[in-house]
């Protein structure tokens, strides 16, 4: 198994890669399990995982991860699928098991599969050889996290049914696939999208693709989204019924729930009554939550509010697989440390909000569940009117969908698509009597009883490529230009050599993002935000966000870059940072010896914050391990440092020195070591010095045991103490 201080070898993973099977098929759930972990007790939890990344604030309840029940999303397309499945490693260790790999917006209009790997714009182009090389990248992931990862993409546009086949011969776990998608934001035809729809779905049906629904992209295009809650119940009824009938189980058909509305319009007043609205119609279906790009900016603190109010509806109702969206969109930069942050605040919210339902209940009598059942009501009005017209290409026709009116109110703006038009119109042909497809997956009339006495027309030809994977033509690469093995070998000496570079969206792109402020207006500000990007040697600079903090006193800016150096690994100074003990281990071992400390800051330094952030309890400092000190205040001579610990038999002297000119700091420390000596008690006393110059290379230069800098909290000091201790008592 893969180490995790071991990199993915990408060169490897393409090896063979004509002979790789996918271990398994089909869409795996989460299993709720509530178990004690640590100290806590929880309801709404799966099993952890056996390698991860805990939260930040973790690290004080000694690194548990507990792992919501939900399945959790995120969307990874950089354009370069070799860099993405480093992504997704990322992504799994901080608690993602389903991830979407978006495809390129022209992959919709495709007629056929796509075969090489070129790189793509705005997306993965969607080939064979990509997806074998992340499902087995999954697969090692998988054993290194211990949890099963669902692989996900889009069964979209005219090559609906082909894709779907690619996708049950190579493993993948779940698609997008919704012909009224097609139909509405692609203009293909609407009897073929229906048609497509019909065999892609039996295909999805046969590998056990869980089918997620595409409704929530009308209250992403209309104009006021939180009137459009009607039509989306009905699109979601038309998308389930359909997938039912052509074979989907139920409990892999998920709606696609994106709250219609967010803040600063009274989020949960308007999104709360359509979850329950939801919930009530299909109870029997999965629900996946996602937030609503329509109101998504470049601005990560907005995203991050919005994605936890989400999160807080999921609490309150059910979802079975929470999306992670981030503002990607809105800054057109796939940085991969926002899918990171959304997961982590996905995970962070709902294992906080654990178990909430059974502390709440919501009252009948409110406005709650009037407009619940209002919302409903429209949406039965809704449906019956489409089928006093005719049915639903009818009402696509009349310009019924994404209309801005709260319905039944109409204000005549919706997407009018005609039954004879559209992308690939005049394309469906009636079967003959005798039609045969000698296949596993095929939705439909099939007269295979011409042939034989079978049901499985596969069997006429010996297994079809669901079942014999000789039969499956691979092709490797098909551009001379763009492939993967020409991007390996350009960047070959940042992926296993000697050269590091920052990176944003692929490996050594060079990409940094840099924050500013300024006190002026915000054109003035951008203006003079890309003239100090330039300044800094970046080249490609581009401002990404821009926040109007007062319109003349303060804008802040965000901008990119690119930085035209790289780092030679050979000539950096790497300094190693020894692992702290567990806060346990320090508690029990103190509670055993003695360790008492002087303190104070040194010299003529009147600098005290930083000391009794390392001393006080309240900043989780020394006290809190019960460790007994004696602070000396500022300004403290050196020699009464060494005087007060012979005095109070102290066994630690802690020195913060702060002021740096004329090297006072270092003589300072060697001036504490040599009065330590001259008084005789050098051996029996530990040193310690501590300040924004110091390093513990210095520090042990000019006679101290340890030095500790910028960013030490107290535990690292506790830590390097009771391990001094240890080999103290030891020697």
């Amino acid at each position: 198994m893969i180490k995790a201080n071991q990199k993915l070898d990408i060169r490897k993973l393409l090896e063979d890669l004509e002979n790789y099977e996918p271990k398994r098929r089909g869409w795996v759930w989460r299993q709720k399990t509530p178990q004690k972990i640590g100290p806590f007790n929880y309801c709404e939890v799966s099993p952890s995982l056996k390698n991860y990344q805990p939260l930040p604030s973790a690290r004080h309840l000694n690194n548990i991860d507990p792992q919501p029940e939900m399945v959790i999303t995120t969307e990874i397309a950089s354009g370069r699928f070799e860099d993405d499945i480093r992504r997704m490693r990322m992504a799994a260790y901080h608690g993602a098991d389903h991830i979407m790999v978006i495809r390129t917006a022209g992959q919709s209009h495709i007629d056929g599969l796509l075969e090489g790997t070129p790189q793509g714009v705005g997306g993965v182009p969607i080939t064979r050889k990509q997806l074998r090389a992340q499902r087995k990248a999954l697969d090692i992931i998988e054993e290194e996290v211990g949890r099963p990862i669902n692989y996900h993409s889009y069964v979209s546009g005219v090559a609906g049914p082909e894709i779907a086949v690619l996708f049950v011969e190579e493993g993948v776990n779940g698609a997008h696939q919704d012909p009224q998608y097609n139909v509405l934001y692609r203009n293909i035809n609407s009897l073929r999208s229906f048609v497509d729809a019909a065999e892609s779905k039996k295909i999805m049906a046969y590998g056990g693709l869980a089918q997620i629904d595409g409704a929530h992209n009308a209250n992403a295009t209309a104009r006021d989204a939180w009137k459009v809650m009607p039509e989306l119940l009905v699109q979601h009824a038309i998308n389930t019924r359909m997938s039912e009938r052509v074979g989907i189980p139920a409990d892999l058909i998920c709606l696609s729930t994106v709250p219609p509305a967010a803040p600063p319009s009274p989020d949960l007043k308007i999104n709360l009554p359509y979850a329950l609205a939801l919930r009530d119609f299909f109870d029997n279906y999965k629900m996946r939550a996602q937030m609503n790009t329509k109101y998504m900016d470049s601005s990560t603190r907005e995203a991050t509010v919005t994605h936890v109010l989400n999160l807080l509806i999921s609490r309150l109702t059910s979802a079975d697989i929470q999306s992670t969206i981030t503002p990607d969109e809105g800054r057109n930069v796939p940085w991969h440390v926002y899918n990171i942050e959304a997961l982590d605040t996905a995970k962070q919210a709902l294992v906080g909000m654990d178990d909430l339902k059974a502390m709440l209940e919501f009252k009948k009598d409110s406005e709650l569940f009037k407009t619940k059942r209002e919302i409903k009501e429209r949406a039965v009005l809704m449906l019956e009117e489409i089928i006093a017209m005719g049915g639903y290409f009818e009402a696509v026709e009349a310009g019924m969908f994404v209309d801005s009116g709260n319905y039944p109110e109409r204000v005549g703006d919706g997407i009018k698509r005609k039954i004879a038009g559209g992308i690939s119109s005049d394309t469906i042909i009636k079967r003959d009597s005798k039609y045969l497809a000698p296949v596993t997956a095929h939705y439909g009339y099939n007269n295979v009883s011409q042939y034989s006495n079978t049901s499985d027309p596969a069997t006429l030809i010996g297994g079809s490529t669901f079942e014999k994977r000789i039969k499956i033509q691979y092709i490797d690469e098909l551009d001379e230009t763009d492939n993967v093995y020409l991007r390996l070998a350009e960047k070959e000496d940042y992926r296993s050599g000697h050269l590091l570079k920052p990176e944003v969206e692929w490996l050594a792109d060079g990409v940094v993002m840099v924050d500013l402020f300024f006190p002026t207006d915000i054109n003035t500000a951008e203006a003079a935000a890309l003239e100090v990007g330039k300044k800094m040697n970046l080249t490609n600079v581009e401002v990404i966000h821009k926040e109007t903090m007062h319109p003349s006193e303060g804008i802040r800016i965000q901008l990119k870059g690119v930085v035209n150096f790289d780092i030679d690994l050979r000539k950096l100074k790497v300094v190693e940072k020894e692992e702290n003990l567990s806060e346990e281990e320090i508690t029990n071992y103190l509670k055993k010896h003695h360790l008492k400390i002087i303190a104070g800051t040194g010299g003529n330094d009147e600098h005290s914050v930083g000391m009794r952030e390392i001393l006080d309890i309240k900043h989780g400092g020394l006290e809190k391990y019960g460790i007994e000190f004696n602070y000396l205040g500022t300004s403290v001579p050196i020699e009464k440092f060494i005087d007060a610990a012979i005095e109070e038999n102290a066994n630690v002297v802690l020195i913060s020195l702060i002021i740096s000119h004329d090297d006072i700091h270092y003589k300072n420390m060697q001036k504490l070591h040599n009065y330590a000596i001259e008084k005789g008690v050098r051996e029996k006393l530990i040193l310690v010095a501590g300040g924004t110059q110091v390093t513990p290379e210095l520090a042990q230069k000019y006679g101290m045991d340890q030095g500790f800098g910028r960013g030490t909290t107290g535990t690292d000091i506790a830590s390097f103490l009771v391990k001094r201790l240890k080999e103290k008592n030891e020697s």
